[in-house]
């Protein structure tokens, strides 16, 4: 038997992940602030795992200004679009096969 974990992506086996990952899939862009009030992290946690996924191609940062402050938006790539789907298809086969 195969193991029903194998096609699990480690970049997403954190909850902070998973939840960015999970506010980029429905939202065209989500700012820095909304993340982090949505997940309910502080700023430092927060702008780790962000970087994480930044680094692994997941995830694009623009950086502008509103007014006088600094405003960071986040959207999901094609690449981090692709692989939050097969993790979640590996999850729910990973179910399934416990089933």
């Amino acid at each position: 038997m195969k193991n029903p974990i194998a096609n699990l992506n480690k970049i997403f086996d954190s909850r902070i992940r998973l939840g960015i990952m999970s506010a980029l899939m429905v939202n065209e862009t989500v700012h820095f602030n909304e993340l982090k009030e949505l997940i309910e992290v502080t700023d430092g946690n927060l702008a780790s795992h962000l970087k994480t996924l930044e680094e692994s191609a997941y995830v694009k940062v623009q950086k502008g200004f509103v007014g006088r402050k600094t405003q960071t938006t986040y959207t999901v790539t094609k690449a981090g679009e692709k692989a939050f789907r097969q993790h979640l298809e590996a999850l729910e086969q990973m179910i399934k096969s416990m089933e």
